[in-house]
This record gives C-alpha cells, structure tokens and sequence, in this order.
C-alpha cells in the first residue's frame, strides 16, 4: 500500500521555513497563510504553523559508532536522487552532517545524510541499498 504522510510541526518563521524547503531543499510550496505554510516534501506534507520559540529536548543516540539525532524526521528516496539532493545542497555550502552508510552487508543497509532546518529540526535524507529491505529483520 502506498501512502503519503501528514506531519505538523511548529516554526519560529513562516517565511523562512519556506523558503529553506523550497530553495535550498527543492520541495514545493502548497497552500500557505501568514500563520502556516504547507510543504510538499515528495509527496508528504509537512505544515509548519507559526509559534513562539518552542524547544524540543532532543538528546542524541549512537548508532553503528555515529552520533546522531533521536529527534529527527526524513524521507527515503533512491540512490540517483539521494546523490543529486546530496551534491545539491553540499554546493550550498550548507552544514551538512556528513553521509555515513549504516548496516553495511546486512538486512536495512543504507546511505543518509542530516541536515537542520531554520527550526533547528533535524532532517535526514536516506536512501536503502535494497527497497525491499526497509522494514526487514
């Protein structure tokens, strides 16, 4: 079953927030107020209403001796695009947490890359060696 996903999240700036997800990401732009702004994230959407300075305790885990984000969110895409999203904001000179491979020769293994948003949310890029691996034990 394919289905895309709905997620809500508050933000310190309508206007910034779109303009990091469309220009630097390349997402599209959907319905938009002074209050809210809806983002097309390959086909998920992600809308960012306008608060007050918010924070998130969002402490780290280590996973395969990498230190990364428990409080994060992403999306999968395949390896091409993965490449081409990678080069993409890399060329933007935009700090990056560097690609790490995860899981190497085992059951999930995959490529990801983080980067924050002007939320300060956490977002990951990855892209699975097998798409049929996934969700696989």
């Amino acid at each position: 079953m394919g289905a895309s996903f709905h997620m809500s999240l508050p933000c310190l700036s309508v206007k910034g927030t779109e303009n990091f997800y469309v220009d630097n990401i390349g997402a599209s732009l959907g319905r938009k107020t002074q209050s809210w702004v809806d983002i097309d994230l390959f086909g998920n959407q992600i809308t960012f209403i306008k608060a007050e300075k918010f924070s998130f305790i969002s402490p780290n885990y280590v996973f395969e001796g990498k230190i990364l984000p428990s409080f994060h969110f992403g999306v999968i895409v395949d390896l091409k695009d993965w490449e081409q999203i990678y080069a993409k904001l890399n060329n933007q000179k935009l700090d990056l947490v560097t690609q790490s491979r995860f899981l190497e020769g085992k059951a999930g293994e995959h490529v990801s890359f983080f980067i924050k948003d002007p939320n300060d949310y956490m977002l990951e890029f990855k892209s699975f060696k097998n798409s049929e691996s996934i969700f696989e034990k």
